[in-house]
Order: structure tokens, then C-alpha cells, then sequence
């Protein structure tokens, strides 16, 4: 995972424990208050988004646990594509300009240029240099591009 995903992922996981879960907890106490734990919605809601934000927490720290920070801008830049680089292809047929970092699956927005590793482009740039020329198989069909520029941002 990249740094700012995981900064993100930190925020996230603050937000969850300081805010939501004594909001939660907050909201289960005022709706045992209000007495017949059976019938009442309130409570039984409170403990629903009780068990998504437990989940949300257990799955973020999970990821944090397991993953590998990689600070792309401490590498020394050699041109190759690599996980964490932001990359700017041409389109060979439209002559188009793209620019796509590559990132984690959890990092991935596709409107912000960020791609995930296991997307059909980035696995068929990474590895590759500047200049070279790749065929991605995207679901519309072969698109040709070639790798103008890696940076390392």
C-alpha cells in the first residue's frame, strides 16, 4: 500500500474509534433506557451499526497489520514501472495521454488516475520502461500503448 493510502486508512480507523463508537455506544445506552429490548428498533439498529463499525475497525486494522507500506519516492527512479509510480501512457492509435499511479485494490479511484495493481492495465505495464510499448486486453477489446513517461511522486 502507498503511504497516503495508508494515512488514509489510519484517519479512518481513528474517526471509527474516537467518534463512531462512542456515538454508538452513546445510542445503545439511550435505547436501553427506553425499556422492552424485544420491540424496540432503536436498540436493535443502534446494534447493527454497532456490528458494522466492530467490523469496519477489525478489517482496517487487519489491513494495516498485514500490508507493506512502500514510500515510492525514497526509490531511486530508473524509468521502470513499478507498484507506487505514476506512469503516463499513449494511447499509439488516438495519440490520447493518460496518467495512472498505481496502488493498492483498496486505494484504487479510477477518476483520480489511481489504478490497482491487479487492474488489466497495470499488470500489463509493470515491470516495463519508458519507451516501450504494451497491449492492454480490456474488455472493449486490444488498446496499444506506450509507457512515455514513470515518475516517482
Amino acid at each position: 500500500m502507498t503511504v497516503a493510502g495508508c494515512e488514509r486508512l489510519r484517519e479512518e480507523l481513528n474517526e471509527l474509534k474516537s467518534v463512531e463508537r462512542p456515538k454508538i455506544t452513546k445510542a445503545i445506552a439511550e435505547a436501553r433506557e427506553h425499556g422492552d429490548l424485544k420491540e424496540n428498533a432503536e436498540y436493535h439498529a443502534a446494534r447493527e451499526q454497532q456490528s458494522f463499525c466492530e467490523g469496519r475497525i477489525a478489517e482496517i486494522e487487519g489491513k494495516l497489520a498485514d500490508s507493506q507500506v512502500i514510500d515510492v519516492t525514497k526509490i531511486e527512479a530508473t524509468g521502470r514501472v513499478i507498484f507506487g509510480t505514476t506512469v503516463t501512457l499513449i494511447n499509439i492509435e488516438t495519440d490520447e495521454a493518460v496518467t495512472y499511479q498505481i496502488v493498492g485494490d483498496d486505494e484504487a479511484d479510477v477518476p483520480k488516475g489511481k489504478i490497482s495493481v491487479s487492474s488489466p492495465i497495470a499488470r500489463a505495464i509493470m515491470g516495463k520502461q519508458e519507451g516501450d510499448e504494451i497491449v492492454v486486453n480490456a474488455p472493449a477489446g486490444d488498446i496499444e500503448y506506450e509507457i512515455d513517461k514513470v515518475a516517482h511522486i
